[in-house]
């Protein structure tokens, strides 16, 4: 018996600590998946809690959550709909922040294609280009006011192929439904490498700034793993892995 006292021991410790670790769901915009994979895996080592992730357009799941979808987290890809929950009393006042700024790329997997003026754009000579529902994907907006302010978009409306978010839209291009599209910088930059293909980084004076906000919601106050990812964002960790996704700070 005193043999496997040790064991036991080991085993209601190990029970223990794994009781205590809390559980966080979280909505997060399609365009930050990736690093919101890193950053929770970074947190869940370092506390023991345990993160789920919903992704999709920030319209749908700011309409989910509203309906009453169990997310204690909500990271947006713009700064409106978090501050609508706030209004809403939704969100908990006081905790929405901008944890990263985004940037709109024009990408095509074909090298050379996409020029590094987007003067592909003028030339249309594609059948298909790929945006992001605007309704429902702030990045789909950005690419909008891009195209407008190039003078483009009355020619291009005719060939666009909408995305219910940025990660079908990028698909598109990915699958060569699209022979080009506006997509997330962090969906073709990974520790700052680019994909293959070739691309256009859109000047930020051409659209609105994509200010990403994050809020913890009414339902993940008093929860552990809620409050304390909200602030595990805001720390060194997670700004590395945001800024080699290509994000600004």
């Amino acid at each position: 018996m005193s043999l496997l006292s040790p064991l036991v021991l080991l085993c209601l410790l190990s029970t223990s600590l794994r009781a205590r670790g809390d559980e966080v769901q979280v909505a997060v915009a399609a365009n930050f998946a990736a690093p919101m994979k890193r950053i929770a895996a970074a947190f869940e080592a370092q506390t023991g809690h345990r993160v789920l992730l919903s992704s999709g357009s920030t319209g749908k799941l700011y309409e989910q959550i509203r309906n009453g979808a169990p997310f204690q987290l909500f990271l947006a890809a713009d700064e409106k709909a978090p501050a609508r929950l706030e209004s809403e009393e939704l969100a908990v006042a006081g905790t929405r922040f901008t944890y990263a700024i985004g940037k709109v790329v024009l990408w095509s997997t074909r090298a050379g294609y996409v020029d590094g003026q987007g003067e592909v754009l003028k030339k249309g000579d594609f059948r298909h280009i790929a945006v992001a529902n605007p309704k429902l994907a702030p990045y789909g907006a950005a690419a909008i006011e891009v195209m407008t302010r190039l003078g483009v978009l009355a020619a291009l409306e005719p060939k666009m192929v909408l995305g219910e978010n940025i990660s079908q839209t990028q698909q598109f291009v990915a699958s060569g439904n699209a022979e080009l599209g506006f997509v997330a910088l962090s969906q073709v930059t990974v520790d700052g490498r680019p994909a293959e293909g070739s691309m256009w980084l859109v000047p930020a004076a051409l659209h609105s700034p994509i200010r990403q906000d994050a809020v913890l919601l009414v339902t993940g106050r008093g929860r552990p793993a809620a409050e304390q990812l909200l602030g595990f964002l805001r720390g060194e960790k997670a700004r590395a892995i945001i800024s080699s996704f290509g994000y600004d700070l």
